[in-house]
């Protein structure tokens, strides 16, 4: 995986195709799917690759991880359409080298029949076809929690990262969501859903200390959403992953917070420069983005005081 190169042509031609046809992007999901894509499982995955080439000598890996339950089901169908300007920042605007695109949902482990969906880290456009095969399930279990400590210990063990081991270099690992992640990877889950047997439980400060030695890790929290604005949400993922917790005013806005926050890390723009290159694409999204990012500080680590996130209640607890 990871050869080829995005081509906005290609996208728009099988957008047409669709429109034609009748169809969707999201066809697999819409055809009345009640499990997991066989291309998307994680079941028995040894790892997800972002691997250098001669094609791709400099890969960067970015992975976009998306709650689908409730309110969330609209985020597959934002990204999908707004693919290119999230590509066209990228490596038009030169803001990564090589990078290689993974996208995967999020649902609930304690109910849904497609807790965890993972895609593989592509350069070309079969990026689009891995978010046409998610299962938009649309469950959750109604307890402000889903299972994205479940999805971070994926990321975590399950993939590998050229980026990371032959240049030092963390890849960026975004997740889309607007409720609590639970308090432990419960080692039942982890076998049922992707196949490892742990010897116990791991704590969720645990996991996100290893995914966060591979990956910069933004949750972002957009408008729409459940629990947007939610401060116990907030105050939780912040105890968590300090000022890469993002609040973002309009979910259109996505894809070009995702680049620019990725064109920042990778030092290639200032928040200016980034902002100034959506003014001359054309995108509204200016204001949006630079609100959203306007808390990041590479220097500055922002912890909110006072979290509990032990117990075994289930839920993480403020």
């Amino acid at each position: 995986m990871g050869s080829g190169n995005w081509s906005t042509d290609v996208y728009a031609a099988a957008a047409s195709y669709r429109a034609a046809k009748g169809t969707s992007a999201f066809a697999y999901s819409d055809s009345g799917a009640r499990a997991v894509h066989d291309d998307l499982n994680p079941y028995g995955v040894p790892a997800r690759e972002s691997r250098d080439s001669a094609e791709h000598p400099a890969t960067v890996a970015v992975a976009v991880l998306f709650d689908v339950t409730g309110s969330m089901r609209g985020v597959p169908r934002t990204l999908q359409a707004k693919l290119p300007d999230l590509l066209g920042l990228l490596l038009r605007k030169g803001y990564a080298t090589d990078p290689q695109v993974l996208f995967g949902a999020i649902g609930d482990a304690t109910c849904d029949r497609a807790p965890l969906q993972i895609g593989q880290f592509e350069s070309d456009n079969r990026m689009d076809e891995d978010l046409g095969r998610v299962l938009l399930e649309g469950g959750g279990g109604g307890q402000k929690s889903e299972s994205y400590e479940l999805a971070m210990y994926f990321m975590a063990r399950h993939t590998t990262l050229d980026c990371f081991e032959k240049r030092g270099r963390r890849g960026y690992l975004f997740i889309i969501g607007d409720e609590l992640p639970y308090p432990k990877v419960k080692r039942r889950e982890v076998g049922k859903v992707i196949g490892d047997r742990l010897g116990r439980d791991i704590a969720i400060k645990d996991i996100i200390a290893e995914l966060t030695r591979k990956y910069d890790v933004y949750y972002i929290l957009p408008a729409g959403a459940s629990y947007a604005g939610d401060r116990q949400v907030l105050d939780a993922w912040r105890g968590l992953l300090g000022q890469n917790v993002l609040e973002l005013d309009d979910l259109n806005a996505v894809c070009e917070t995702i680049a620019l926050t990725v064109g920042l890390g990778e030092d290639a723009i200032s928040l200016d420069e980034g902002l100034s290159d959506l003014d001359e694409l054309g995108s509204s999204a200016g204001t949006v983005v630079g609100k959203a990012l306007a808390r990041l500080d590479r220097d500055t680590l922002v912890v909110a005081e006072g979290l509990d996130l032990g117990g075994d209640s289930g839920v993480v607890r403020l």
